[in-house]
């Protein structure tokens, strides 16, 4: 257990932890009733109509990340979590990735709000795929080979994942194409400290511009303040 859980990653560790409360407070709460949508809406889960209506309710799109819909749901995005997020936050840094992580899962929910409001969605996917996003764009743009050839091994995860949420309609296609795009924009404006030099100004300017101007330009046009 010391081997598994190290210490040198305290921000996935913590985004680990906070998840697993969660979902097993669901479980002993709602024994039953973990997985119905009632739940899901009452834990955190976002519920684009309501926000419609709701603005308040904004906080929505940053809570779905710790919410998960069963146990093969919660199980899957932990140990991927796991993985993925003690390799990205030895890249990062645990500020930056935390960052990464949250930015990126709020665009994808921003995502879903103006293009699936009717669904009632909840899970870290959407901040998963823009590990997977931050990955690619490192494989494009990274001096580093090694960091290249992981960069690599994300896109052919990142591909597969995306052609299984055509054929699945209980996955958020519309969440996950929208953690993707949140995460590579991120990680042009938070740079790992490792290739501080890896984009000009310019261009972390110009990517933290596009990041604000998109999710704003999305929920104005889903709420319509």
């Amino acid at each position: 257990m010391k081997e598994m859980i190290n210490k040198r990653y305290p921000a996935t560790n913590a985004l680990l932890l906070v998840t697993m409360l969660l979902f097993g407070t669901m479980q002993v709460l709602r024994f039953g009733e973990a997985t119905t949508a009632q739940t899901i809406y009452d834990f955190g889960g976002l519920y684009g109509r309501i926000v419609k209506l709701d603005p308040s309710q904004l906080w929505r799109l940053v809570s779905p990340i710790f919410i998960h819909i069963g146990w093969e749901h919660f199980f899957f995005n932990s140990m991927t979590l796991y993985v993925f997020g003690y390799q990205l936050e030895e890249l990062f840094g645990s500020r930056r990735f935390l960052l990464l992580y949250f930015l990126s899962g709020m665009m994808g929910n921003i995502f879903i709000l103006f293009l699936t409001p009717d669904a009632v969605a909840a899970g870290a996917s959407t901040s998963l795929f823009g590990l997977f996003g931050a990955m690619v764009v490192l494989r494009y743009s990274s001096r580093n080979p090694s960091l290249q050839l992981l960069g690599q091994r994300y896109i052919a995860l990142l591909l597969i994942n995306l052609v299984l949420g055509f054929f699945n309609p209980e996955i958020s296609l519309a969440g996950h194409i929208g953690g993707v795009v949140g995460g590579a924009l991120a990680t042009v404006f938070l740079p790992n400290p490792q290739e501080q030099d890896l984009f000009t100004n310019r261009k972390k300017r110009l990517a933290l511009l596009l990041y604000v101007v998109l999710a704003l330009g999305l929920v104005w046009g889903s709420i319509g303040l």
